[in-house]
């Protein structure tokens, strides 16, 4: 799927943390898909989610492929364990994002399980025993 997307003026930038269960998940989830982007839909906002090596960009439904609010920035090496939040940029491109911003850090989660939840195998792990090689020295 290919989308191009459009921005109007950068009204706001201010700075955040993102939970690292979150940052973790999306990051796992973008290696998985190996393509240059992630779409994760938000159902619950009518909202899309963009996922590249550089930012995290969210379109609204309304629309189409203008973004609304990008996050960018991450500052993910400068945490020294993998549980510690992660500092990010986050960039309003309308007015007013204030409301839609404190549903995205709670949508976009719920989002990325649902997305894990339908790429989880369904098939249990098979082990495949190897019988031990018999040595025929009679040393």
């Amino acid at each position: 799927m290919e989308i191009t997307c459009y921005r109007d003026p950068e009204i706001k930038r201010e700075k955040r943390t993102l939970p690292a269960t979150t940052y973790n998940l999306a990051i796992q989830l973008f290696a998985r898909c190996g393509a240059k982007n992630l779409f994760i839909p938000i159902r619950s906002m009518q909202y899309l989610a963009i996922i590249d090596r550089e930012e995290f960009v969210f379109i609204d439904g309304q629309r189409k492929c203008w973004v609304d609010i990008a996050w960018q920035n991450f500052h993910s090496h400068e945490r020294e364990s993998l549980d510690q939040p992660i500092e990010y940029e986050a960039v309003y491109y309308q007015e007013d994002q204030t409301a839609v911003m404190r549903r995205l850090q709670r949508e976009f989660p719920l989002a990325l399980y649902a997305m894990m939840a339908k790429q989880t195998p369904h098939n249990p792990a098979k082990i495949i025993k190897f019988r031990p090689k018999v040595s025929t020295d009679n040393a």
